[in-house]
């Protein structure tokens, strides 16, 4: 066995940790993939003989990898020119499983981008998308990954003690601020929850038992196929358009929607839809379906199990 041999044998060894670093860095199996790939081709032209710890060192050059993507995504974001209303609205029709459960019409694998999706959070990597990339990379390499900030901070380049300020900030955006506290707050959890599972199963009672008799709900254009009312009123036609609507529900999870308990729903861990919700007593009151990416930006999202840490039952 050649030495070139030897190394991409250690380095497989390893290939199951720096992906998941990667994964949890860039939200997509796909752009992980690419870090991992960039960081063997890295390796394959570097002399590693001294290295001590590899396992340490291929950690940080795909870390540093995935701060240069997370880098160029937000500068492309930034450059890309407004998109007309209707355009948007037509990019998210072309994603089939929202509305028929059909096969993914994008790239990749559509079964393991949902397993990553699933193992990491959907909520998660949609919150951790509203960071700055440095604050994202710090955050994940010391609180998902026990990495100590002497280390991060070369990779971010920054102090220590400037990228442990930068994973308390992203700690800090991901709890969030709850406008409801104790037991109100863990009711209106299992309200969502309930609603959520409704959902999923296409369960007209359990959607009558968990939406109020008044209920309104409210959508964006972008979020609805032609013919689809903005406004649909009271708990029979709700519950009838989420049965025939519901199996994006599948892509859902319940998260801190400006403050309120609400609901993200992220195919393969990209925000398509949010739901902000009026809960009173045991029911919905109002659903506000979110889907305009310029009304999507200005949304305070957050990690809802982080915001009821300690809250009582």
């Amino acid at each position: 066995m050649g030495e070139h041999d030897g190394l991409a044998e250690l380095f497989e060894t390893h290939r199951p940790h720096l992906r998941a670093v990667a994964h949890r860095m860039l939200g997509t199996g796909g752009e992980a993939d690419d870090a991992v790939q960039e960081t063997w081709l890295r390796l394959s032209r570097s002399d590693v003989s001294e290295v001590a710890n590899l396992g340490g060192w291929l950690t940080t050059v795909v870390s540093r990898v995935s701060l240069d993507m997370l880098r160029a995504r937000a500068a492309r974001r930034e450059e890309a020119a407004p998109r007309p209303y209707d355009q948007a609205r037509d990019d998210r029709a072309v994603d089939s499983t929202v509305w028929n459960g059909a096969v993914w019409n994008g790239a990749g694998d559509p079964e393991q981008e949902a397993v990553l999706a699933d193992s990491v959070g959907r909520a998660l990597l949609v919150v951790l998308d509203t960071l700055t990339p440095a604050e994202r990379v710090a955050f994940v390499l010391h609180d998902v990954f026990a990495v100590p900030f002497d280390q991060i901070g070369p990779i971010v380049g920054r102090s220590p003690a400037t990228a442990k300020k930068l994973a308390s900030r992203a700690r800090h955006r991901l709890r969030g601020r709850s406008e409801t506290t104790g037991a109100e707050a863990v009711r209106h959890r299992r309200v969502v929850d309930a609603f959520l599972t409704a959902s999923r199963e296409g369960d007209m009672d359990g959607l009558m038992a968990v939406l109020a008799p008044g209920v309104v709900r409210r959508a964006d254009p972008a979020a609805l196929p032609p013919g689809v009312p903005a406004v649909v009123r009271g708990a029979g036609a709700v519950a009838r358009e989420t049965v025939v609507l519901g199996r994006r529900a599948r892509f859902a999870e319940p998260a801190l929607v400006n403050g309120a308990v609400g609901v993200v729903v992220a195919p393969r861990g990209r925000l398509l839809l949010a739901l902000a919700l009026a809960v009173e007593g045991e029911r919905i009151a109002e659903i506000d379906v979110v889907a305009d990416p310029a009304r999507l930006r200005a949304l305070d999202l957050a990690l809802l199990d982080l915001a009821l840490v300690g809250q009582a039952v």
